[in-house]
Formats: structure tokens, sequence, C-alpha cells
């Protein structure tokens, strides 16, 4: 199944290439489009938790800090 895609998928290749990568499939983009979507929709989810609990509606960096703290590296 298709989803449209917040990100560009040139972006991705970008990333794959930076990260040392000599020549990129579409297919790996494309996942890696995908995998860092979900996490990002995660992270925002848990930002907006936050923001509710605090009282607040506006979302704020310290609130996406938080919420990215669960995947490790952030």
């Amino acid at each position: 199944m298709m989803r449209s895609s917040e990100l560009g998928l040139s972006a991705m290749y970008r990333i794959l290439k930076k990260a040392g990568a000599e020549r990129v499939s579409d297919e790996s983009a494309d996942e890696l489009r995908r995998v860092i979507e979900d996490v990002a929709e995660d992270i925002a989810k848990n930002a907006v938790d936050m923001a509710n609990h605090a009282g607040r509606k506006t979302i704020k960096g310290e609130d996406i800090k938080l919420a990215s703290k669960q995947f490790g590296k952030f």
C-alpha cells in the first residue's frame, strides 16, 4: 500500500550518500523515508501529549527533545 509522504525522496538519497553509500537503490531510499516518518510521527505524538499534560497547545522544542529520548540516540 502506498501512502503519501511528508518527506522528499531526494533528501533520503542525500542522507544515505552522506552516511557513506556509494550507490543508493530506490527501494532503500523509500524504506528510509518510511522508517523516518514512522519515528517522527511517534515523537510528534509524544510531544503533543507532553504539551497537553503541561496545559499548552503549543509544541515547544523541549517537548520534541524529551519525546525523542525514548529512541536512544537523540
